[in-house]
């Protein structure tokens, strides 16, 4: 009995930005210079992207914000690249996916049992409070899935399953620890978002949950935000700093000039703080005090606030 035909996979150049954080141009760019991507054509002539050209530019994607140049990777094999990627990452990545709770919640993705994921969260966190549960395992496991996805480990609805399901189990905590803060009288004022070229919105919660521990007044507008709105919004808030996080997708040169632009339109009395493995690899632009670790907030936020306390005073 023959097999029907699988359906191959593509996607438009609108979807590779999207997907991988590498411009459209710069696409081109490589398409010209190195023979790679090599895409397909549609019946109008556009681009289209094989499934495998895709995955393999996420390893590139990410060996280049490494610090490697494209010359010296471009013409690399998948399994070259993935090589490469591995023995680059940070030793704690490296020792994250040897984690057996980040190993068994990897497999559980895999496997599609989400809902005995979710319970597995909950008793995480039941058994290591918020912090240490945001901090050693809602982190690690991001990124190891963010790895495993890159190296075409997980189709990205998975990705987008365990995106979900974490979601709904930060907002939970957050709300939980939200009822321990007094808003009235909470400082400082942190307003949360990402500009409009950054829809990853996991840091985000991560870094409101950590604040929401220190007993800071959150507030949250999602991802996505123009520049304008989360101006206008810090102003009728009356937040004492906006928190961005950027992931791996955004390039390093994008973060620094979102934060120098809203830096510029916000004025003196308001900060702007960064975080996420984009925001980490600008640091030596933004500096020490603009670009926040998620395990650096408490010691940030006791930090402002005997800062302002002195002006205060």
């Amino acid at each position: 009995m023959s097999q029907a035909p699988t359906t191959a996979v593509f996607s438009s150049i609108s979807d590779v930005e999207r997907e991988t954080g590498v411009p459209k141009e710069t696409l081109r760019v490589w398409e010209r210079r190195y023979n790679f991507p090599q895409p397909e054509r549609d019946a109008n002539g556009e681009r289209l992207y094989p499934f495998e050209q895709v995955a393999r530019l996420r390893v590139v994607k990410r060996l280049l914000d490494m610090g490697y140049r494209p010359g010296k990777i471009m013409q690399l094999s998948t399994d070259e690249l993935n090589s490469m990627a591995s023995k680059s990452g940070t030793g704690s990545i490296a020792g994250d996916a040897d984690d057996p709770l980040l190993r068994q919640c990897l497999a559980m993705i895999k496997a599609h049992q989400m809902h005995e994921l979710r319970l597995k969260m909950a008793q995480s966190l039941l058994q290591l409070g918020l912090r240490r549960f945001v901090l050693e395992v809602v982190a690690p496991l991001t990124t190891l899935v963010g790895d495993t996805w890159a190296a075409g480990g997980l189709a990205i609805f998975e990705e987008h399953l365990f995106a979900e399901l974490l979601q709904s189990v930060m907002r939970n905590a957050i709300f939980a620890a939200n009822q321990q803060v007094n808003h009235a009288d909470a400082i400082p004022r942190i307003l949360l978002t990402t500009v409009p070229q950054e829809r990853h919105g996991l840091g985000l919660l991560m870094a409101e949950a950590l604040f929401a521990l220190e007993g800071a007044h959150c507030v949250s507008l999602g991802v996505q935000t123009p520049l304008a709105d989360i101006v206008e919004a810090a102003r009728v808030q009356r937040a004492d700093i906006v928190a961005l996080s950027f992931s791996s997708v955004m390039s390093p040169r994008a973060a620094v000039d979102n934060v120098i632009e809203l830096q510029s339109r916000l004025g003196p009395h308001v900060q702007v703080w960064a975080g996420g493995s984009c925001a980490a690899l600008a640091r030596r632009q933004l500096g020490p005090n603009c670009v926040l670790d998620l395990d650096d907030i408490d010691t940030s936020v006791a930090r402002w606030r005997a800062q302002n306390a002195a002006v205060a005073s």
